[in-house]
């Protein structure tokens, strides 16, 4: 699908240990990328980190991306020419409890990240993920595009806004395109909906929750039922990210910028939608109930508008939500059955990227 760019490629991914990251070094793995790995501990227990030997086939070290001599020192040694800076706090829950420690995380982790990038010769394309809900959200029912303003109401959000604006303060300042002959790095940034797939047991998240539940007999708790969210499976943004890093490496400065990886409107679902869904997939179950108490501020409606991605990258969405659930589904009773599930990750990255290549319905 990528030509063979990755054979070879040396590639450097930060939080590599986490859901996302995980499928990600499967992937570039299985494209024959050498991958360095730089992280904290997973932070669950399963994992799919420890659960798929990633730690076997990439070369892992345990690093604090707050630790910026460690990093720099870490990078310098791998000499990467693409950089996927995926380490965060990551929840919005979590964000309210340790707020000091989100901001160091994502804002000057995003320093450190950045800083050791300047500080390493061989990087020719950077990536930082950030999220969905960087954008001042007004709860408005159309898609949010990349020259919106940001803004984040949880420490969380508005955290990852900051780490965005960092990065195109370093974008202005030291990889700017005037003077890219003498950097040459192509820095983006990317942000994706609310990214769901098998291997994800974060706390305080619907499909983790669900399954759980599912799996233990144990009716579904849901929050707020009537939140609307732009859901997709894992590989769909990974494929986005995978597609930037080689236009980055290959065309430079021309998509050095942020970008939206979301699925169709028609896609962006209620929480209810997804629970009823999973309870139809998973027939033997105790239904769901609603938890009526107090909670803190999440938004309500959450869309984000693609075109960009679609006329500028040629991504687009392949699974529909429906066929995502049933592949959720699949993988954690392949998991439950004690599968190999290294072979089943791998089997939907191939049986995704023969949708890509338009190979299959």
């Amino acid at each position: 699908m990528f030509e063979k760019f990755y054979n070879g490629k040396r590639v450097f991914i930060t939080g590599h240990t986490g859901f996302k990251g995980a499928w990600l070094c499967l992937w570039l793995n299985h494209m024959g990328a050498e991958i360095t790995g730089y992280a904290l501990e997973p932070p669950t227990n399963p994992n799919l980190f420890d659960i798929c030997g990633i730690a076997d086939i990439i070369y892992s070290i345990k690093g604090d991306i707050r630790d910026a001599h460690k990093l720099t020192e870490a990078m310098q040694a791998a000499a990467p020419e693409i950089v996927i800076h995926m380490a965060a706090q990551p929840l919005v829950r979590d964000s309210y409890k340790i707020p000091v420690e989100t901001y160091e995380i994502n804002v000057m982790g995003t320093v450190n990240v950045l800083e050791a990038i300047r500080n390493t010769p061989s990087v020719r394309a950077a990536i930082n993920v950030t999220t969905d809900k960087v954008y001042e959200n007004k709860e408005w029912l159309w898609g949010y595009r990349e020259d919106e303003p940001f803004g984040g109401y949880d420490p969380y959000s508005n955290s990852k806004a900051c780490s965005e604006l960092v990065t195109a303060a370093y974008r202005s300042s030291y990889f700017n395109q005037n003077n890219y002959d003498e950097h040459g790095v192509a820095l983006a940034t990317v942000r994706a909906g609310n990214v769901i797939g098998g291997g994800d047991w974060a706390t305080d998240r619907l499909i983790p929750d669900c399954i759980a539940s599912l799996f233990n007999n144990e009716k579904i708790v849901i929050r707020n039922p009537h939140a609307i969210r732009p859901w997709q499976y894992v590989v769909e943004p990974l494929y986005g990210y995978l597609l930037l890093a080689q236009r980055l490496s290959c065309d430079g400065m021309a998509y050095a910028d942020g970008w939206n990886f979301g699925p169709p409107e028609s896609e962006a679902k209620p929480v209810q939608w997804i629970v009823e869904k999973m309870c139809q997939l998973l027939p033997e179950n105790e239904g769901y109930s609603i938890d009526k108490g107090p909670h803190p501020h999440e938004a309500h409606y959450l869309k984000l508008d693609c075109s960009k991605a679609h006329q500028e990258l040629n991504w687009w969405p392949q699974w529909s939500l429906k066929h995502v659930l049933s592949k959720i589904t699949e993988w954690y009773q392949a998991y439950h059955a004690h599968e190999d599930m290294t072979e089943i990750c791998l089997r939907q990255i191939t049986e995704y990227e023969q949708a890509v290549e338009g190979k299959v319905c």
